[in-house]
């Protein structure tokens, strides 16, 4: 991680560069809250960040194949991930710990996105399907 200084003569728009992923980066989400940044990679990892100061807060490991997409539940209690294995995964966002594994995609899954409510989760995917699961118990 790298902090820019603010002083004007060496100001420069970007204000920090994270770099703890070992292949492409491939998505990113903010939590509501502002707290948490999500990033999604082709070395198969999701990585949490403290926002406000770049520093990593962990590294999410289970998926087979690259991470495409990532996105937090409205109450920052969620984190779901899309791969490039078929698969969507839940996480505790707070501790990084694996909630359940949502297969039935027949391609990769490209995006996901939580209801307003939080109840259910859709995913994306290249197999030309949308499909909604119960964000809570993972159930199509």
């Amino acid at each position: 991680m790298r902090i820019y200084p603010t002083d004007e003569d060496h100001w420069t728009s970007c204000l920090q560069i994270l770099e703890d992923h070992t292949d492409c980066v491939r998505a990113v989400a903010f939590s509501r809250d502002g707290r948490l940044l999500a990033s999604a990679s082709d070395d198969r990892t999701v990585r949490l960040w403290d926002a406000a100061t770049g520093a990593p807060q962990s590294t999410l490991e289970g998926h087979e194949d690259s991470v495409s997409a990532v996105a937090f539940s409205r109450d920052g209690r969620l984190l779901a991930s899309a791969s490039v294995d078929w698969t969507v995964r839940l996480w505790d966002a707070a501790t990084g710990a694996p909630q359940s594994t949502l297969e039935g995609h027949e391609d990769w899954v490209s995006a996901v996105a939580f209801s307003r409510d939080g109840r259910l989760l859709a995913s994306a995917s290249v197999d030309r399907t949308v499909r909604l699961w119960d964000a809570a118990t993972g159930a199509p």
